[in-house]
This record gives structure tokens, C-alpha cells and sequence, in this order.
């Protein structure tokens, strides 16, 4: 069945995309929409943004999006908006501020921050600095020139008034029933609507490369030229991307995103939705998956780190079987993962805060933001009268799998909870890891680190004056 998806408000009709071709190429070449630009091909420059709408609770949800890195088979039953569809008779709000404020310079990467402040101008009721940073965080302006563009975020967004796509709301999500109502398989490209079909799908195509987010998988296509086929998307599995209570439990389903986790975490441990908040931009936390950060298992992902120490497990699902584990064992070797064929990442069950518990997390990285980890080191703890009752640390980027300091975790467990303890046992994390050494870091410099960071944690908790975070944009952060 072809792909159907509205361009601006057009309807669109794709009958032979490649599982592979991506939103960008297909913008630029088969639309013939040229104002979307390549700039990285790898979703860090911001460049290829684009906002997506869907169906969300009934409504219409608009999400900045990198369309380098995203599969057309994605839009399907969706509305795409790239910089052209904007304008009705006038410039759109931003598009005019842009040029009121002088907010352009060399013009590569304005589509692209005119798309992310059009995202932020349909979820926000008003301007808010710190909001209309993150926003930007994923555009790279090459020309250095955002003190105009965040002049005219300011004067687009201060006075917000109703734009085309409000006054076209309900028409648009008329159609977009409409088109949903169908599916978009073909031979290459399957998009199952419930875990139940995924289950099948999977156990009849082991070999099929599953794609959530495409936060990795694109860069297969765009930077190793790795031809997949076929692909089985996760995108339109409602029940994938549900957060849920138990009495024990946050069950979060693996196509939850970054950004619809960050606001459930962020009362509950802060330092878990800050790391969350640095690990992309607003375009990969739109897309990027819970679940997919974890099944591709690798050791400087920022997530499994801090869900380890917080005792995570998830469920493995195989057809109709499903297993629990520790999420602390799912990962193996560089690479390998403790996954069947035909299984997949179904939920993560992250334990409920318990009473006394502290949690503390680090992430250290050459850029601030959006930047890969060095490494990240997650600690969960409990002091009870003066001494460790118990403890889990877990890092990230020092080895070849996020995994526990055991031995680090051993030396301080029942013991006094001080200076001297933590000396001890800072020196045990070279028992624990074996560092890797890279272009991020030597392997002396993050056995230091890691060290370092187990102090920090130590001064944080023992000595609640001294300021340890570095200040960033008036809020108080994690580096």
C-alpha cells in the first residue's frame, strides 16, 4: 500500500519509495522542495529540519524533526511541513521576525532555524529564553549570528498570534483520520499498529533491521551506505509508546521518546531528565526511543547508565514469549547484546523512588550539549545513620558495555560514608573497567574522571553549600 502523508496540505502519494530514501532526499528531489538543506546528513547540524504533525490525544501535535536521517515510510498518515509551505498570503510570524530582526546571514541553516522556531511557536504560548535556547540547540548557525534570531523568536513569539495551520486544524485532522485508516507495508517496508503484529513480523523476518527513531539507524544509510531491506518501523505501534504505573514500577514503553520521558522523570530525579535533556537536540529527543538507545547497545549511550543504577529491567519479547531481566545483563560484549532472533526490546520497568534514596548522575563531554559522552557515570545510594546502606553506580564510556563498579560499590557498602572510604574505593574503578581509549578521551583520563566523579558525589551529598555544577543559562547543571 502507498505511502499517503499531507505536504504542507497537499496530499501526498508515495508508491515506490526505497526503505531507505529518506525525508530530505525525497523533499529535495521528488517534491522539488529545495529550501531544506543537507548539512551533516547525520542530524546534528540542523540544517534538514523539519516539523512533523500527527494525531496526538486527538489533537494535532507538531514536532521538530532532522529530515536527513529520517525513512519517507515514516510520514505515513502524517503532515510534513518543510519552510515553503510557511507562507499563506504573508510570511509566516517567524518568517517575518526573521526579517525584521535581520536573523539571517549566509542563509544555509535559516530554513532550518525557521523550522525549529515554528515548532516552538506552535507549542508555546509565549517567548521563554531558556525554552527558545533548547529549541535553537539544534541548529548550528555558522555565521555566529544568534543574537538576531533569538531577537525574533522574542517578537514572534511574545504576542503569539493564530497562524494558517490553527485556522486549518480540524480540516487537517480530518484528513489525517483518513489517511491512517490504511497501512503503508510494502515488500521493503513494514509499519505494524500494535506489538501483536510486530511480534509476528519479527518472527517471520529475523533478519529485518528495526527502526525507531533512526537516530542510529540513519547513519547507516547516510554515512556507511548500508543498504537494509527489509525494514520494520516502529513508528505507528500506539502501545510501544505508552508510560504506565504499577504500584512498583514506571513501565515505559521502548518507542517512548526522550522528549515525552523527560517531563515524567524530571520531578523524580532531576539529574536523570537533565542527562536526558543534553544526551540531542529538540529534533532527536522528538524521535529518538527509550528503547532503541538500549537494543543497540552501545557503551556511551547516555540512558542505560543511569536506568542500570536506578535497577532497571526490561521485558525481551519473542511472538508470544516473553522474559525479564536485569538490564545490567542484557548487555554482553561490544556489540552484543543478550537478544534473540526475532526478539525485541518490548518495555523497560523502572523501579519507583524509594524512601532515603539519593540519585546523583555526570555527564562529561567536550560540548556542553548534544555532545557524545566521555563518560557518564550514574550513582544510586542510600545513607542510613552515618553509612552506605547500599549503593549502585553504573557507567558509561568506560568500557565496552555500560555496566556496574562493583567493586567500587563493595568497598563502600556498609561502611562509613567520609572522605577516607571514598579514597579507597575511588581506586578500585580501574578493577571494575578496563577504559577505552579514543578520540573522546584516554583511558587514564577517564579512570581519572571516574574517580573524580565518585568525589563529587561524595562532596554533593555531604556538603550541600559548596557548588559543584557548572552554571549554564541561569539553571543549574550537570557537567
Amino acid at each position: 500500500m502507498a505511502i499517503r502523508y499531507l505536504l504542507g496540505h497537499e496530499l501526498r502519494s508515495v508508491e515506490s519509495a526505497s526503505p531507505t530514501e529518506t525525508v530530505l532526499d525525497h523533499l529535495r528531489g521528488v517534491q522539488h522542495r529545495p529550501g531544506t538543506k543537507e548539512g551533516c546528513a547525520e542530524g546534528d547540524c540542523g540544517a534538514c529540519t523539519v516539523v512533523i504533525g500527527d494525531l496526538h490525544n486527538g489533537a494535532m501535535r507538531y514536532r521538530a524533526v532532522n529530515s536527513c536521517i529520517q525513512f519517507v515510510g515514516t510520514l505515513h498518515g502524517k503532515q510534513l511541513i518543510a519552510v515553503e509551505d510557511l507562507a499563506d498570503d504573508d510570511l509566516h510570524p517567524v518568517q517575518q521576525a526573521m526579517v525584521a530582526a535581520h536573523g539571517s546571514q549566509c542563509g544555509f541553516c535559516t530554513p532550518g532555524i525557521v523550522m525549529s522556531l515554528f515548532a516552538q511557536y506552535r507549542n508555546s504560548a509565549g517567548f521563554d529564553a531558556q525554552e527558545t535556547a533548547d529549541a535553537l540547540a539544534g541548529n548550528l548557525c555558522r555565521c555566529t549570528g544568534y543574537g538576531p534570531i533569538v531577537t525574533a523568536a522574542e517578537m514572534a513569539l511574545k504576542d503569539r498570534v493564530p497562524d494558517q495551520f490553527d485556522a486549518r486544524a480540524q480540516e487537517t485532522i480530518a484528513q489525517l483520520r483518513a489517511i491512517s485508516e490504511g497501512g503503508a507495508d510494502d515488500p521493503g517496508y513494514f509499519a505494524p499498529r500494535n506489538s501483536n503484529e510486530l511480534a509476528s513480523l519479527y518472527q517471520a523476518h529475523p533478519a529485518a533491521t528495526l527502526v525507531a527513531g533512526g537516530t542510529d539507524v540513519g547513519l547507516w544509510v547516510t554515512k556507511q551506505h548500508r543498504k537494509l531491506d527489509p525494514v520494520i518501523s516502529l513508528a505507528e505501534i500506539a502501545d510501544l509508546q505508552t508510560i504506565r504505573e504499577t504500584d512498583t514500577d514506571i513501565v515505559i514503553g521502548a518507542g517512548v521518546t526522550y522528549a515525552q520521558l523527560l517531563p515524567v522523570i524530571a520531578p523524580l530525579w532531576p539529574d536523570f531528565a537533565e542527562i536526558l535533556r543534553r544526551l540531542g537536540s529538540a529534533q532527536i529527543r522528538n524521535v529518538a526511543t527509550i528503547g532503541g538507545n538500549i537494543a543497540n547497545g552501545s557503551p556511551i549511550g547516555d540512558g542505560p547508565p543511569c536506568l542500570i543504577a536506578l535497577g532497571a529491567r526490561i521485558v525481551l519479547r519473542q511472538g508470544d514469549a516473553r522474559r525479564e531481566i536485569a538490564l545490567q545483563d542484557f548487555f554482553l560484549g561490544y556489540g552484543k547484546q543478550d537478544r534473540r532472533a526475532g526478539e525485541f526490546v518490548e518495555t523497560i520497568l523502572l523501579p519507583k523512588p524509594k524512601a532515603g534514596w539519593v540519585f546523583r548522575a555526570y555527564k562529561i563531554s567536550k560540548r556542553f550539549d548534544q555532545d557524545i559522552s566521555a563518560l557518564l557515570g550514574a550513582f544510586h545510594l542510600r545513607i542510613d545513620g552515618g553509612k552506605v546502606a547500599d549503593i549502585q553506580i553504573a557507567f558509561g564510556g568506560m568500557a565496552a558495555i555500560p555496566k556496574r563498579a562493583l567493586a567500587v560499590e563493595n568497598a563502600l557498602r556498609g561502611q562509613p560514608w567520609n572522605a577516607a572510604q571514598i579514597e579507597i574505593a575511588a581506586k578500585l574503578f580501574m578493577e571494575d573497567y578496563q577504559p577505552i581509549g579514543d578520540m573522546r578521551a584516554s583511558a587514564a583520563y577517564r579512570g581519572k574522571v571516574a574517580a573524580n566523579l565518585l568525589k563529587k558525589c561524595f562532596i554533593e551529598l555531604s556538603d550541600p553549600v559548596t557548588e559543584t555544577r557548572v552554571a549554564f543559562a541561569g539553571r543549574r547543571t550537570h557537567g
